[in-house]
């Protein structure tokens, strides 16, 4: 072979590359751009599955918090039904005379009292018997307001029926009477 035909050759071959070279571009830039739709349909599913996943284990979170809350209040209507019957039983032991004839009848409604205060207590339902206290809204309920010049403003000066909570929760307020606090003497009139 001689010279010439090697660089015949030579730029034979050039010219096929570049004339091969414009093809290979288009699929390149295909091929890229499939590659780059392929990432973001990846990325898109994995923020699906990441979402998926939280979403998940907030309902999960929620049933838990559910049950808890159910085991912890699921004795409420019970309990304001038992609430009845400790307030028969102290009305009954207050209404009846300590005499001798009664003094068995008495005993017995004691024990069966303070039995049914105990049950209720190794439940979490505790009284709320605020006397002296100051007035809190969310524990008490108001009945009346008495001026009183011996006590403070909004304490609560007697009790008219207990309150009780459950896990903390109010069941039943406590009726009260609060202290209104004295009138006031106009000295200038």
């Amino acid at each position: 072979m001689s010279d010439e035909q090697k660089v015949q050759e030579e730029a034979a071959e050039q010219v096929e590359a570049t004339t091969e070279a414009p093809e290979e571009a288009p699929q390149e830039a295909a091929a890229d751009d499939e590659l780059a739709a392929a990432l973001d349909e990846v990325a898109g599913l994995k923020d699906q599955l990441i979402r998926t996943q939280a979403e998940m284990q907030n309902v999960r979170r929620r049933a838990e918090l559910d049950v808890e809350k159910a085991h912890k209040f699921g004795l409420e209507k019970f309990a304001n039904e038992m609430l009845n019957v400790v307030d028969n039983l102290e009305r009954g032991l207050a209404a009846a005379p300590e005499e001798e004839a009664t003094k068995a009848i008495r005993e017995g409604m004691e024990m069966t009292l303070s039995g049914l205060i105990s049950a209720l207590e190794r439940f979490n339902v505790e009284q709320v018997s605020p006397e002296g206290e100051s007035f809190n809204p969310e524990l008490h309920q108001a009945m009346s307001m008495v001026e009183n010049a011996d006590l403070a403003p909004n304490t609560v000066m007697a009790v008219m029926q207990k309150g009780y909570t459950l896990h903390g929760r109010l069941l039943r307020p406590a009726m009260v009477v609060v202290s209104k606090g004295a009138a006031k003497i106009d000295e200038n009139a």
